[in-house]
């Protein structure tokens, strides 16, 4: 039988959807003795029929995937359960967004300006919250090999693995939201008087310890791949790579203050990282392709089937109903001509981010070009993945046309032209304009063949979570923080070899001379290869690089060389007509002999990128919008992270009702004092 190499957060596309939610919603309810969700609604324990059923078992697994992963519908969202993209708001990669957490014009330390998600009060109904899924774990662990002991070992020990997986996972987004919270590994009934259960949180390093523990009991458990049948299953190497993960971020220096002079947590993460590579490579895992193409295309091309890249992925459907569950960042990012919803902006900042086609910087520590980039002709002589991950105008982005009233746009079109000195006309094509304020927007992770039928609603295209890249990534950075210099290189290398990079000088990352710098360059080679797939912000976060604060044990903006990210901004700028007011789109006739294929024969790109270089030199200027990309009313502002943000306070709703809850020092608790918790103890 084969053997799927990918893991996921879903069984299966349309058909497990509605078979989960008609059998859970119909079937349990008809056919079984007891109501299982009203059981849940009560936090009573499951019958103990239902345990003796492979059936009902495998129903109460799914139906916990379903919870955990219903809204991961967009690769730059993060957070089990919540999968919210307000993190990537609140850094480079995006602009348009200030969160009330980078706003200059605000300041929170009270319990009520708290992150909320932890969870809220019990109700009658079902609550979708972090204890509230750990308690379902918890249920499992607990029972089955007691009230399923007629069922076989096997079959036991996956479903086992999977619960402990996906406590671990809970337990690691409540840690690195929260820092030490409450552990609780049995089944507890609400009460409100009951002091055993009135548990107190936990230091980091006991959840650490916890989720390692759990991840390596899952590891033990699960089978390396599973049956196509269970194809979508969490699995041993999927374990593995995640406890790489945790033990990564518990190393770095947000919950690390000797991160700079003691290597114990990096070796321990060094090591979980080495063990994850070897078991992925064993059972079939590796980087996708040798070439940036293949890059690109690892991130469709085998929708719902085995690529060995892929160690986590959300597989989503293209069905039509509401049981279905659609890709949203198809239709976010396709452009109006298209049928899209718009675009999403890249910042001017994420422009000039990329490296050259040689893998040397664009740009200096202070933003200056350098290495012969020209930040208006931005799109020339670029690393692969720049093509790939974004659009700009003459670029080409094909996909399914479906609408019989318009033509397919391959080719995008996205600049502004003077009607008069103060209104403006947009590129249009099938009767929609392309206002977008950024000469470039997003494309990475687009499928060529995806169709626009309902403005490309209901995008199939899977969810890559945890590429191995990544794992690659993670080795890379243990390496540069323990000061190896020579294996940092070789992982960064093989990063970029993969894309076609050519190798002189390091494969243009150059000599670096210590260790700072090459953990600067394994950040920097993440911000690259992982952009827009919800992992800034957390390495942000880890490395505390929105400031620096010596009192709060924080300088590794200094440290690393970096400039911090408050006090500056994302830039968005107009691609605008140049050759004075015109009452009609002035190009069209110009334009249709230009068109820029990443994926075309070299000379042919090349000369492509020659024609472009000369359009764009001939006919626009880049012009600042009326209103900056990042404005609080209209008027401009820049970023400004407080220190106590990194690790949120406990919320009020939560403090006043499990008043044994210390809160987190920089935080007020729900009577004003001030918190006392501290996350790096």
């Amino acid at each position: 039988m084969f053997h799927s190499n990918i893991n996921t957060y879903e069984i299966m596309k349309t058909k497990m959807y509605k078979y989960l939610m008609l059998s859970l919603l119909l079937g349990l309810v008809a056919s079984c003795s007891d109501d299982f969700l009203q059981e849940k609604k009560q936090y009573q324990f499951v019958d103990d029929h239902f345990y003796e059923s492979e059936k009902y078992m495998t129903w109460y697994v799914n139906n916990l995937y379903y919870d955990y992963f219903n809204a991961y519908v967009d690769p730059r969202s993060s957070v089990v359960g919540l999968y919210t993209t307000a993190q990537t708001g609140d850094t480079e990669e995006v602009g348009g967004t200030i969160s009330n957490w980078i706003n200059p014009n605000m300041t929170l330390t009270n319990a009520t300006d708290a992150n909320g998600y932890y969870g809220a009060a019990l109700s009658t109904s079902i609550p979708v919250s972090p204890y509230n899924r750990i308690r379902d774990c918890n249920e499992v662990i607990q029972n089955i090999d007691a009230k399923s002991a007629n069922l076989s070992e096997t079959f036991r020990n996956g479903v086992k693995g999977q619960m402990y997986y996906l406590r671990a996972l809970q337990y690691y987004d409540l840690m690195r939201t929260y820092g030490g919270v409450p552990i609780v590994t049995t089944v507890q009934n609400a009460t409100n008087d009951d002091p055993t259960i009135q548990v107190p949180r936990s230091p980091v390093a006991d959840v650490v310890a916890l989720i390692v523990a759990d991840l390596d009991k899952a590891a033990a458990l699960l089978p390396s791949n599973w049956d196509t049948a269970n194809y979508g299953r969490f699995t041993k190497g999927a374990a593995m790579a995640q406890k790489s993960r945790v033990l990564l971020t518990y190393a770095s220096p947000l919950f690390n203050k000797n991160w700079d002079t003691d290597n114990t947590r990096w070796q321990a993460a060094l090591d979980a990282g080495l063990a994850a590579e070897t078991q992925l490579t064993t059972d079939g895992y590796g980087l996708y392709g040798t070439t940036a193409k293949q890059w690109s295309e690892m991130f469709y091309i085998n929708d719902n089937k085995k690529i060995n890249e892929a160690i986590t992925v959300r597989l989503l459907g293209t069905g039509t109903t509401s049981l279905d569950r659609n890709n949203s960042w198809e239709k976010a990012m396709r452009l109006k001509s298209q049928g899209g919803s718009g675009k999403v902006l890249a910042p001017k900042e994420m422009i000039d981010l990329f490296p050259m086609n040689d893998g040397s910087r664009p740009t200096n520590a202070s933003g200056t070009a350098i290495n012969g980039y020209n930040p208006f002709i931005f799109f020339k002589n670029r690393d692969p993945r720049f093509y790939r991950t974004f659009a700009f105008s003459g670029s080409y982005w094909p996909y399914t046309n479906t609408v019989t009233s318009q033509v397919v746009e391959a080719t995008v079109w996205a600049y502004r032209y003077n009607k008069t000195a103060t209104t403006y006309g947009y590129a249009k094509a099938n009767n929609q304009e392309n206002d977008v304020a950024s000469p470039a927007f997003i494309r990475k992770m687009s499928n060529p063949t995806a169709s626009n039928t309902s403005n490309f609603q209901y995008s199939g295209t899977d969810i890559i979570e945890y590429r191995y890249a990544e794992l690659l990534l993670n080795i890379a950075e243990c390496y540069a923080a323990k000061g190896d210099i020579a294996n940092t290189l070789v992982y960064l290398g093989k990063i970029r070899n993969r894309v076609g990079i050519p190798s002189a000088n390091n494969y243009g990352i150059g000599t670096l001379a210590d260790k700072y710098k090459a953990i600067e360059a394994v950040l920097y080679e993440r911000r690259v290869e992982l952009a827009y797939e919800g992992k800034r912000f957390w390495d942000i976060q880890r490395w505390m690089l929105y400031n620096d604060d010596a009192t709060a044990n924080n300088t590794t903006c200094a440290k690393l060389g970096l400039a911090p990210i408050n006090g500056t901004k994302r830039t968005g700028n107009y691609l605008n007509y140049k050759v004075g007011n015109v009452s009609a789109d002035p190009l069209v006739t110009q334009r249709a002999a230009i068109s820029v294929d990443p994926d075309a024969a070299t000379a042919t790109f090349n000369a492509q990128i020659t024609a472009l270089e000369t359009f764009y030199n001939t006919y626009f200027v880049l012009v600042a919008p009326s209103t900056p990309m990042d404005a609080v009313n209209n008027v401009g502002v820049t970023i400004d992270w407080k220190q106590n943000y990194y690790i949120s306070g406990i919320s009020n709703t939560v403090l006043s009702l499990n008043p044994w809850l210390q809160q987190t020092i920089g935080w007020k608790d729900a009577n004003g004092s001030d918190g006392t918790f501290n996350y790096q103890n």
